[in-house]
């Protein structure tokens, strides 16, 4: 991937989120902008209006399954997303804490709760001395504001963004340059009393992933929970709870970054605990171009004047998502990218996504689908549904498996996708990327 000095990379906020981190991770270079935005779909909108080049989200976690909000903004149901593509993919260990203010706690003096507050606002307000068009050189922290418009704590969602994909890496503890902190202590006594905590902050996934610890905590298992956007959001929400009685399941990093103590290290249900975030990219102006130049050239050989405009008619209103799925012929016209980009043959170092829906009402229509890929060699490695919208009962099929398209419609993956078109209603290419994991 070619870094450009102007490339933004958006990713769910605020500083200090596991997508943060693993956006640090895929886009080492100081020529990226990153952008912290307050929901997944945030991060969807801003790559598909050009204003974001890319984006991180995530996607699954290895204890906990499917980020289900960014499904649906694959799923697409309105046509909002036409153009999104994964890129990239980026594994980011996941080692959540409890965070918050030990009992009896209280602002120094009204001088250092002032000092917090006001941070935090100017940092939603975009400032921080000086960092330019909103975004976050994280190679000086200290120059760049957070140029997001903090959510409702009601809302949820997540993102995360990635540049080159050989800096891709599977990490368990990234190093990230943070801004200073308030003063006020991250270390907490031996066995913190948390008697005194009457709401707990975080995404909804964090839940799932530290179920036996708040099941074993007699104070937490019925203390209110509240679902954010991210989890260094719920960090950010502790941080301005001035009575000190909420706390966050957040990341250490997120105390640091906001100055909260760590009443409880390593509360997840498993050490091996990883989140996988996908790096999204838009197909360029140039790959439209040649879409619309394939399409004009598409005329038949000898056609008539009037022949000829129907046939560009036709090809016009095949370019519409209308139902949002195609047609195998009209997914290629869709997205030379295929072509241009994927030029390597199809191997396991690959990955691809992509969705079909099928007729209910046909018997087998879903075991046939499926029998297509074993039929030519490619493994699935995944399955996900998600309602289809149109009625209920009916659903969109997420596949994933090893392997990637081929230029020029060549190899098994393409002869895979060719014969799935014969065996479902419609099917969807959402991208084939190189795999991040050893």
């Amino acid at each position: 991937m070619v870094e450009d000095k102007n490339s933004v990379v958006a990713f769910l906020g605020p500083e200090a989120s596991y997508t943060h981190q693993a956006t640090l991770s895929s886009f080492p270079s100081p020529n990226y902008t990153l952008l912290p935005l307050p929901t997944i779909s945030d991060v969807f909108a801003s790559v598909q209006s050009g204003s974001a080049t890319h984006g991180v989200v995530p996607f699954e976690n290895s204890s906990n399954g499917s980020v289900v909000f960014t499904l649906d903004l694959f799923a697409d149901k309105e046509s909002k997303y036409q153009d999104i593509l994964v890129q990239g993919e980026a594994y980011v260990g996941v080692v959540h804490c409890l965070l918050g203010r030990e009992e009896g706690w209280a602002p120094r003096d009204a001088g250092d709760w002032d000092l917090l507050g006001k941070e935090i606002i100017q940092q939603e307000r975009g400032g921080g001395g000086g960092g330019g068009g909103g975004g976050v050189n994280h190679h000086d922290a200290r120059a760049g504001g957070l140029a997001s418009v903090i959510e409702s704590p009601t809302s949820s969602g997540t993102s995360t963004p990635k540049a080159n994909q050989s800096n891709l890496q599977h990490t368990a503890s990234l190093p990230v340059h943070l801004p200073s902190n308030p003063p006020v202590s991250s270390t907490p006594s031996p066995s913190p009393s948390l008697t005194h905590i009457t709401k707990l902050y975080s995404h909804p996934q964090a839940w799932g992933q530290c179920t036996r610890f708040l099941s074993s905590t007699s104070r937490l298992k019925s203390t209110e929970r509240q679902d954010v956007s991210s989890t260094s959001r719920a960090a950010q929400l502790v941080a301005e709870d001035r009575t000190g009685r909420s706390a966050a399941i957040s990341s250490k990093i997120a105390a640091g970054r906001f100055g909260l103590t760590v009443l409880k290290e390593g509360i997840e249900d498993r050490k091996d605990n990883v989140t996988r975030f996908l790096v999204l990219g838009k197909r360029s102006k140039k790959e439209e171009e040649e879409a619309t130049a394939k399409e004009q050239d598409a005329v038949p050989e000898g056609a008539t004047a009037s022949e000829e405009a129907k046939e560009m008619a036709k090809n016009v209103e095949n370019s519409v998502y209308h139902d949002y799925y195609r047609t195998p012929d009209q997914e290629q016209q869709r997205r030379p990218a295929a072509a241009a980009s994927l030029s390597p043959p199809a191997t396991s170092t690959y990955k691809t996504l992509l969705t079909f829906t099928i007729s209910h009402a046909n018997p087998g229509a879903l075991a046939s689908s499926l029998s297509v890929f074993s039929k030519h060699g490619l493994n699935l490695t995944s399955i996900n549904t998600r309602p289809s919208g149109v009625e209920n009962w009916n659903y969109i099929f997420f596949v994933e498996f090893q392997g990637r398209r081929e230029e020029g419609g060549r190899g098994k993956v393409n002869e895979a996708l060719r014969e799935l078109g014969e065996a479902c209603t419609a099917w969807r290419w959402l991208g084939s990327w190189e795999s991040a994991q050893s």
